[in-house]
């Protein structure tokens, strides 16, 4: 058997060179536009876990979805989909805890694509402290 790994070629970046790379493939949201965006339809969904959920509260009106679960509760032609996935065209705005891995999420969702997928810059800790309703 073949070795399958590649050590030292052009394909591999650490995380940082790979967020900056997927962040410019999408213009990302501030607490304020997130929550403008969402006041015009654009649906917020937290890939937060359960003991962030429960220890920090829920952003009213968001969708909960697991990050292991979130291209096929969001894929408009998956057979596991939300009844919020409604199209492609749909505006969907991913928040973690502090905007990482909701970079990585909104690129995913490009490559089903969600072309209006985005991300929360600094996550629910930024809609927290821009004193943003949050459920308890």
């Amino acid at each position: 058997m073949s070795d399958v790994r590649h050590e030292g070629g052009d394909d591999q970046v650490g995380i940082d060179e790979l967020l900056e790379r997927v962040r410019a493939g999408y213009e990302r949201l501030g607490p304020q536009e997130a929550k403008a965006a969402a006041a015009e339809g654009a649906l917020l969904v937290d890939i937060r876990y359960a003991e962030l959920r429960a220890r920090d509260g829920l952003i009213p009106g968001a969708l909960v979805v697991e990050r292991n679960e979130l291209e096929w509760r969001l894929d408009p032609q998956g057979s596991h989909r939300a009844a919020e996935a409604v199209s492609h065209g749909l505006q969907v705005v991913v928040i973690c805890n502090e905007g990482y891995a909701s970079s990585l999420a909104a690129e995913s969702l490009h490559r089903l694509g969600l072309y209006r997928a985005t991300d929360l810059i600094g996550g629910f800790q930024a809609w927290r402290a821009a004193g943003f309703p949050v459920e308890v």
